[in-house]
């Protein structure tokens, strides 16, 4: 797996680095098609948003380019991760500590879901983690991804391939690795992430060329809904088939948000 940390080939990370030590940092990852990165305009726009909410330095895009390039050289398709940590810093929680900041790019061969997650729809589950509520953090994709990993810990069944997630009051967010779109009496919805959750690219994408409103969402609209859609930079668009007892009675927000991902690039 090619690894670039500041712009040099590197394998390791130092232990006092704040992204390792505190979760003090954000990611992206992104699919690239020969070393070109996809939905590029709305993953550097969500990356800048998360720097800022944090307080990190954002990368220069040029070189942030230059450094996909490079790790992605004789992989066709590669899935990416950016991550921007605030650096190596000094014992505590203190951010002082931290004068600069660890670009890290790395690049593996992108491994494609079943062209059955799309055609046929996939399985989902309501997983019973509850995601904790803090408006600070949320639609930060912070480094922080505890509360994902013990959710997706729930269920082991293969068939299963997404749990959707709440927060502590009940509402709808997101799906463990994905966000949410329901299409409702032929309207598009996804749940607003004020509270919790991780607004991602692919989400950013939609809500600028389809109208699709952000609102709140329970438990009885999502079991509502004509189409449940999990969306996201590596899988794109999967529709579920099944959700417990509800089923799948559509097709056309499917197909629809899928088009509007292929045009996007």
């Amino acid at each position: 797996m090619p690894i670039l940390i500041n712009h040099q080939p590197a394998e390791s990370l130092s232990v006092s680095d704040r992204g390792f030590t505190y979760g003090d940092g954000v990611f992206r990852t992104l699919r690239a098609s020969h070393c070109q990165p996809r939905l590029w305009r709305w993953q550097w726009q969500r990356l800048a948003h998360d720097c800022a909410a944090l307080g990190l330095p954002l990368p220069d895009v040029d070189p942030l380019l230059a450094d996909i390039t490079r790790v992605c050289a004789g992989i066709d398709e590669a899935t990416v991760r950016i991550t921007v940590t605030r650096g190596q810093g000094a014992r505590g929680y203190s951010p002082a500590s931290a004068p600069g900041s660890t670009l890290i790019v790395q690049a593996s061969p992108y491994l494609a879901a079943p062209d059955s997650c799309f055609r046929d729809g996939i399985v989902a589950r309501l997983c019973d983690w509850r995601l904790a509520l803090q408006p600070r953090l949320a639609g930060i994709k912070h480094l922080n991804r505890l509360e994902n990993v013990l959710a997706r810990a729930e269920w082991a069944d293969p068939a299963i391939r997404e749990g959707i997630l709440r927060d502590s009051e009940g509402r709808v967010i997101e799906g463990t690795m994905s966000n949410l779109v329901i299409c409702r009496d032929g309207a598009l919805l996804t749940p607003r992430l004020d509270g919790a959750g991780v607004a991602g690219a692919v989400r950013a994408c939609l809500m600028a060329t389809l109208p699709l409103q952000e609102t709140e969402l329970q438990l009885g609209d999502l079991l509502a809904a004509d189409e449940i859609l999990c969306v996201n930079s590596l899988i794109g668009v999967w529709p579920l088939a099944r959700l417990g007892d509800w089923r799948s009675r559509s097709r056309q927000a499917a197909e629809q948000l899928a088009a509007v991902l292929t045009e996007a690039g």
